[in-house]
């Protein structure tokens, strides 16, 4: 008896490494569309930057910061650098939103890239978190980690709600009864996962629900466009940052339930 709970305890603790090993990988593809396709596009909000001379080589520094970053987190003893480095580029991501939302209030779409950058700052904070010994500061991140996941399951609601065509259109079509009908239900579950995560109510369960609807989204949407146009570098761009979300939105909730 003794030895099998020992066994269902490391089981237990291997199945819930998977957001990590998720969001690593995820960070890897997407430097490699980066370095592949060497559009700013890829780079989300570093367009401004990766205009000027100076801008190019920042732009590369962050390229290798991730890869650094990702294969850090994979190993336990670089574990805690490797979140501080990853921690840093998608802050640095989530900076090089204002430009734009300063341009145009306005319009949602900058609000976008700002909060979907900042669910990576969220999941390298839990990740951190994840490896402190001093109960009270892994606490202290953690709540940090929650809320900001939070308000960016907010902004996931808003986004659908302004676009609501757009993701609409993302709904494969094969899938009854209609693609409004998944629509409508996708912004009420991020809604409601945003609701629970901020009230701290079930937030545990929130956040793993949230984390499957966003693997659904990857496998679903993404796969399917990857074969029928692997050659379009947004779909590999959007498939890598929909599963980062993913693999940070499970870290969140790891180290939530832990």
């Amino acid at each position: 008896m003794r030895t099998s709970l020992k066994t269902r305890k490391r089981e237990s603790k291997q199945a819930r490494e998977w957001p990590r090993f998720v969001f690593a990988a995820s960070a890897l593809l997407f430097a490699a569309v980066a370095l592949i396709w060497r559009d700013a596009a890829t780079w989300q909000n570093l367009h401004h930057l990766l205009h000027t001379p100076v801008g190019r080589i920042a732009g590369i520094c962050l390229l290798l910061a991730q890869v650094i970053g990702a294969i850090a987190i994979i190993y336990p003893p670089f574990a805690r650098t490797g979140f501080i480095v990853l921690g840093i580029v998608y802050t640095v991501f989530c900076l090089a939103s204002i430009p734009d939302i300063r341009a145009t209030p306005t319009v949602y779409g900058p609000y976008v890239g700002l909060f979907e950058q900042l669910s990576l700052v969220c999941g390298a904070i839990a990740g951190y978190a994840a490896t402190k010994r001093n109960a009270a500061r892994a606490q202290t991140l953690t709540v940090v980690a929650r809320i900001g996941l939070g308000l960016c399951a907010v902004s996931f609601t808003l986004a659908q709600i302004f676009y609501f065509g757009v993701t609409a259109r993302l709904v494969p079509t094969w899938i009854p009864p209609d693609q409004n009908f998944w629509a409508v239900l996708t912004t009420v579950a991020f809604a409601l996962a945003a609701i629970a995560i901020l009230a701290n109510r079930h937030a545990g369960l929130a956040i793993e629900l949230m984390t499957l609807m966003l693997v659904l989204f990857g496998l679903l949407v993404w796969v399917p466009k990857l074969v029928t146009q692997p050659g379009e570098h947004g779909n590999w761009s959007e498939f890598a940052l929909n599963f980062l979300i993913a693999g940070a939105a499970g870290m969140v909730g790891d180290v939530k339930r832990s």
